[in-house]
């Protein structure tokens, strides 16, 4: 599967972050501190879920309309929803 670049570019930024939250802890910053960056790289990793079963589905849609015989697209739908569901 090919990933878009912006989804690529969202993964090298939460690297960025978990680098930041990383030296943080090395240095003894503030735990309150460290949990509001970590908060942050949370909903960032939600967001890029989010893109890349969006970016699925829509392959699957796509390869259901060139051959309908070969997927159902209650099922695309249903495992879609199962796949967002793992987020949380």
């Amino acid at each position: 599967m090919e990933y878009p670049t912006d989804v690529l570019n969202r993964m090298k930024r939460v690297e960025g972050q978990i680098r930041g939250v990383l030296k943080m802890m090395e240095d003894g910053k503030a735990c309150e501190d460290v949990i509001h960056q970590l908060s942050a790289i949370r909903n960032a990793v939600d967001r890029i879920i989010v893109n890349v079963v969006g970016v699925d589905m829509g392959n699957c849609l796509v390869e259901h309309l060139k051959d309908k015989d070969q997927l159902d697209t209650d099922k695309i739908i249903k495992d879609t929803l199962q796949l967002l569901l793992k987020i949380k």
